[in-house]
């Protein structure tokens, strides 16, 4: 984000930045009620419009009332919002929609909230307000208090809302999220950058009004709470990777244990050869998977240098390509010893069944593919560990 400054942008405190595709009814209003935010306030501030494709008049409206008006070719709300953002002069920014389903008119604790030090300010339409038919039902009951929570959950944040539209924060701010969403699930984004960079985070209530448009939202339900939920588990490698992974590797391991000497009887349940079968996998997917974890963990570092992780600093701090291969091998050397002396014991006794050899073989080949998928993966972690502290 570019933070060079004019002197005439410098007299610039507060950015309002509205995003518009077909808001010629509300585009002036939303306009009119900033500038007189800016008015009672006592400071300068500016209206940023970015036209997103809109076909009706919205920019000329915009445009007449003073706002600066910027236009955005590539579709999706997230696009125009950067675009916007970027665009804007002032240190502090204040986002929000041109169809005046949010009060523009009443931006001040947003900008006080900011004034005392948090890096991002949300709204919450829960405490303050939702009028009626201004929410679907489905979003307000469901979707929202949903995504919220598991924001809340993977994250940390202390948010009752975090797909509020309205929200302020400082460019600098912004510069250290590095969004990259194109759609409406920036909003969800600015809010979980934010978090991984260890910005302050709080939230003030703010009313949501039935909209003004007279045309049918941009917002698609399904389409769109998909895109947040993917968006979560993205960023969220402990709970998509780590606690699955580690909880199938554990189960794996338990059960291979139990039956590496041979089939057992629990309660009248026969544990044979098919549950050593299923452990063999689970053993194999969970490593698999936890592999994955920690390699997303460490990709992250690299766009997130603030991110604070048990994971990232026993990596950054242990960690070396040596010790992945040295575990990779003794893990493989211990599978290949054991399969070798059952392979000595058959040729010695070529007319055996060996039976009771053939659970301590499944383990044994299962500990080999274990240390080979160590050993190789070690390599690239090691590089992107070294990719990141060069970045740094």
């Amino acid at each position: 984000m570019n933070t060079t400054k004019s002197r005439a942008d410098a007299d610039i405190e507060i950015s309002a930045v509205i995003p518009c595709l077909d808001e010629a009814r509300t585009i002036g209003i939303c306009v009119q009620k900033a500038q007189r935010s800016f008015a009672a306030m006592g400071v300068a501030g500016e209206v940023v419009v970015v036209d997103n494709g809109s076909t009706d008049d919205s920019a000329q409206v915009a445009r007449n009332l003073g706002a600066r008006v910027i236009h955005e070719p590539v579709k999706g709300y997230g696009m125009a919002l950067h675009t916007g953002i970027e665009a804007a002069r002032g240190r502090i920014i204040v986002m929000g929609d041109g169809d005046d389903s949010y009060d523009w008119a009443a931006i001040a604790p947003f900008i006080a909230k900011v004034n005392e030090g948090y890096d991002l300010v949300g709204g919450n339409r829960f405490r303050g307000g939702i009028e009626p038919g201004a929410m679907p039902l489905l979003h307000r009951y469901v979707g929202t208090p949903l995504l919220s929570a598991l924001i809340r959950l993977a994250f940390g944040v202390k948010l009752g809302d975090v797909q509020c539209g309205m929200r302020a924060f400082t460019r600098e701010a912004y510069a250290r999220m590095r969004t990259a969403s194109p759609g409406m699930e920036f909003v969800a984004e600015m809010v979980i950058t934010a978090a991984h960079q260890g910005l302050r985070v709080a939230e003030v209530p703010t009313p949501l009004y039935r909209d003004k448009r007279g045309r049918p939202p941009h917002l698609r339900t399904f389409r769109d709470g998909w895109r947040n939920l993917r968006l979560i588990l993205t960023h969220a490698p402990d709970y998509l990777y780590l606690v699955p992974g580690a909880l199938l590797l554990a189960a794996g391991l338990s059960l291979q244990m139990l039956l590496v000497r041979g089939p057992v009887e629990i309660g009248g349940v026969y544990f044979g050869i098919h549950y050593l079968a299923l452990g063999a996998m689970l053993s194999l997917v969970g490593f698999n998977v936890l592999n994955l974890g920690v390699l997303a963990k460490a990709v992250m570092a690299q766009r997130f240098p603030a991110l604070k992780s048990r994971v990232l600093n026993l990596l950054t701090g242990r960690y070396t390509l040596e010790f992945g291969l040295i575990g990779g091998m003794v893990l493989m050397l211990l599978g290949i010893a054991v399969d070798a002396a059952i392979l000595v014991e058959r040729i010695a006794n070529p007319g055996r069944a060996m039976e009771n050899t053939v659970h301590l073989a499944f383990v044994a080949t299962t500990i080999v593919v274990l240390g080979l998928n160590l050993a190789f993966s070690a390599f690239l972690l090691a590089m992107m560990l070294a990719r990141g502290r060069n970045r740094n």
